[in-house]
């Protein structure tokens, strides 16, 4: 099992913050909802109150990568919001191309896109610099 987290480690605690963060984005995609305003700009402000928490969780506790780190945040957030424009045209053909509730259509979205995510974040963002032979 150890060998196990190991060499997964990083998308295991990557998948517990996007967990946290996701419900944070949800919970606040939620009471936006109630205000009547269009879904897909509740979406905008929920997700990028999510990617900031998510950039810094994943920078403290997973990554562990401390250097650079508004170099490392503009790309985390131009990756998030490359996932942010995959997530509104998802939620848009689900709620109104297949008629879905958008409470469900983003939690369907939110899955597919934090995958992509993490995929880039972890070859990008967090990426170890390469060690300088002397």
């Amino acid at each position: 099992m150890n060998k196990i987290y190991s060499k997964h480690r990083n998308f295991i605690l990557y998948g517990l913050i996007g967990g946290i963060c996701t419900v944070v984005d949800i919970a606040i995609f939620y009471l936006l909802q109630i205000t009547e305003m269009h879904y897909l700009l509740d979406n905008i402000i929920s997700y990028n109150i999510g990617i900031i928490l998510s950039f810094f969780l994943n920078r403290h506790y997973n990554f562990k990568i401390k250097d650079k780190p508004k170099t490392r945040f503009l790309s985390f957030y131009l990756i998030s919001l490359l996932g942010l424009g995959l997530c509104e045209v998802l939620l848009w053909i689900f709620t109104d191309g297949l008629h879905i509730n958008s409470l469900l259509s983003k939690i369907i979205a939110t899955i597919i896109v934090g995958v992509f995510q993490f995929i880039c974040v972890q070859r990008i963002t967090f990426k170890k610099a390469a060690s300088k032979i002397e």
